[in-house]
């Protein structure tokens, strides 16, 4: 058995590893998988960082080609299977990708993405690949069965966020997610030891892989634990995948969790849940009521961990901790210690509100590869960012946030800056100005909202229109979801926005 196996899995190569609803793969189909995929990539010039692109929904053969990468010494890039073929394009070229996997759902993007920056190698699972790309299984067959060797160096993925100024940000994996090693068999001794799920059943992926989370999730399997992968999220799907599989383990984001209160209580009462052992939730802030709910119904199963692919988990906190402080996100965690500063950076007093930041006691803090201003914007002194919210901290040190100063809006856990929706919408002829802010929403917790100014007053633009044009050019997600023509967005003569200003009556008065 290769070298990523644990000792349960050594025992029973028979047993089911790895399933997403089209298929069930053993141990001993995984190992002969990922020693093909890693041999074929340790084989293959990839460039001095070694990246490959994943473009894929989630699927069995999505996981395989992550977990490859990370045994062939590759840094996978996962890519948003959202993303237009232009959007994906430059993601393909910012990162150096020299191979781009895709699911069928994304093949033809894939395909003319890679061609757009001169990718030739494009790899496709299902039935028939299409004209320009080579079948995932003839991909493989280049591969050898033996065990890729222990020594190969692993490499963080390298993950893009949405762009402060219009264009997405690559950031690697950091060191408090990535479990290091200079080894591939340091690294997955290390993953065994500290990553938190390593000591549970089967793991159950409910979110989309491009994400930190449901990324970090899938590296479970080379720990030797099993999982069971959701395509896409369904809320009633995943509880009779729970009761099915009796997964232990999952993570999630709070709308995942309105989705599931929401069930009519006769569908809940359905699926037995009981044997969930821990949820992590992550990607935004939990609304009191749901956390509540959910702890109500599941058990103190939940761990909120607050932070951003940029640094990882920066708090933390436990359901037994959150029932004794509601709404916290939790205390700081190594090597990270929470700060709550004033508009000159000094440190204000317990219970008083201010600008969230960390210091890491690594000296690392944020860091952009390729954007050395915006990793220098998120810090106020070297090793000292902020993820742009705004919160206090009681006298216990756990940390409540309140607002966000920065412009990013979190819709449903996916991060969303709202300078390229912006963007777009200013090339409309109809337009005179614009401006994108995070308004409420029940389930999501935010949405994007575009306040336009007309071109011409007498003759204001359909946002129907408006948010047709935002879709040709931009992926679905990136996109308002609802445009209010206004007078004015209060831009100053230096060309400021106040996006504070603007969210505060919606949030004030949600109706």
């Amino acid at each position: 058995m290769p070298t990523f196996s644990s000792a349960l899995a050594a025992k029973d190569p028979s047993a089911v590893a790895l399933r997403d609803p089209f298929a069930a793969l053993t141990w001993a189909e995984v190992d002969t998988t990922l020693n093909r995929c890693a041999n074929r990539l340790l084989g293959s010039d990839l460039g001095s960082d070694r990246r490959v692109a994943v473009f894929a929904e989630n699927a069995n053969e999505t996981a395989l080609a992550h977990l490859g990468g990370l045994i062939g010494g590759a840094s996978t890039v996962p890519v948003n299977f959202h993303l237009t073929a232009p959007e994906a394009a430059y993601i393909l070229g910012d990162s150096g990708a020299r191979i781009v996997f895709a699911g069928a759902a994304t093949a033809e993007r894939a395909i003319a993405a890679a061609a757009e920056v001169g990718i030739d190698e494009v790899v496709v699972w299902g039935a028939d690949a299409p004209e320009g790309a080579t079948a995932w299984v003839d991909w493989l067959a280049g591969g050898a069965d033996e065990n890729p060797p222990e020594s190969t160096r692993p490499r963080p993925n390298l993950l893009y966020t949405s762009g402060t100024t219009g264009r997405p940000k690559g950031t690697e994996l950091p060191p408090t997610m990535f479990a290091g090693g200079d080894t591939i068999a340091e690294h997955l001794e290390n993953l065994r030891a500290t990553n938190r799920f390593a000591r549970f059943g089967t793991h159950l992926i409910v979110g989309p892989m491009y994400h930190t989370g449901p990324l970090g999730g899938m590296r479970l399997l080379v720990a030797g634990i099993a999982s069971v992968v959701l395509t896409r999220f369904d809320a009633e799907a995943t509880l009779r995948a729970i009761e099915e599989h009796r997964t232990e383990s999952a993570v999630m984001v709070p709308t995942h969790f309105v989705r599931l209160l929401a069930l009519p209580d006769e569908v809940k009462e359905r699926y037995d849940v009981s044997s969930m052992k821990l949820v992590a939730h992550t990607g935004a802030k939990c609304p009191v009521d749901v956390k509540q709910a959910m702890i109500d119904w599941w058990g103190p199963v939940f761990v909120d961990a607050y932070g951003a692919s940029e640094v990882g988990t920066t708090c933390s906190i436990t359901s037994e901790e959150w029932l004794a402080n509601p709404g916290s996100v939790g205390r700081s965690v190594k090597p990270f210690t929470a700060l709550i500063l004033d508009d000159e950076g000094d440190e204000v007093p317990v219970g008083t509100e201010g600008k969230l930041y960390f210091r890491d006691a690594t000296g690392r803090g944020v860091v952009y590869p390729n954007d050395p201003a915006k990793s220098a914007a998120a810090h106020i002194a070297p090793g000292v960012f902020t993820l742009g919210e705004i919160g206090y901290m009681n006298a216990d040190g756990y940390v409540f946030i309140t607002d966000r100063f920065s412009d990013m809006v979190v819709s449903g856990g996916v991060n969303i800056y709202p300078a390229e929706a912006e963007h777009v919408l200013q090339r409309h002829p109809d337009v005179a100005d614009v401006a994108c802010i995070g308004v409420p929403h029940p389930e999501m917790g935010e949405e994007l909202k575009a306040l336009v100014v007309a071109e011409r007053s007498e003759a204001p633009p359909d946002p129907v229109d408006l948010l047709a044009f935002c879709r040709e050019h931009l992926s679905g997600y990136k996109c308002p979801r609802t445009v209010e023509v206004v007078a004015s967005v209060g831009r100053t003569t230096m060309g400021k926005v106040n996006k504070a200003a603007l969210r505060a009556p919606y949030w004030e008065d949600p109706a």
